[in-house]
Formats: C-alpha cells, structure tokens, sequence
C-alpha cells in the first residue's frame, strides 16, 4: 500500500454509518440548538461527544 491508500483507510474508518433518530420538545430543541450555534459547535457533535462519554463511564 502507498501513502494515498494509508489516507483513504483511515477516512472510511472514522466514517459514521448510522443514525440515531429521537423526538424532543421543540423549545429544547431549538435552545440547545442555539447553545450549539453560540459556542461554535454543531448539536450532532456535542450528542456524539455525550454518547462516547456515558459509553466509557457506564459500558
């Protein structure tokens, strides 16, 4: 392999190929949202962020 295909390896390993579909209040929803938009950062990262945190401490 050469340094191209070392590159492409480990693009499609950080690849997320799944969905988590929920429903919320709207007003939480959109003031978390705004939070996000506030402290540059994007919701789905911070729910990624939570998702990976309560798997290490509870998992």
């Amino acid at each position: 392999m050469n340094k191209k295909d070392d590159k492409k390896d480990k693009k499609k390993s950080g690849k997320k190929d799944s969905q988590l579909i929920l429903r919320l209040d709207k007003q939480e929803r959109d003031e978390f949202i705004k939070l996000c938009k506030e402290m540059d950062t994007s919701a789905a990262r911070e729910i990624r962020a939570f998702i990976r945190s309560f798997v290490e401490k509870n998992g």
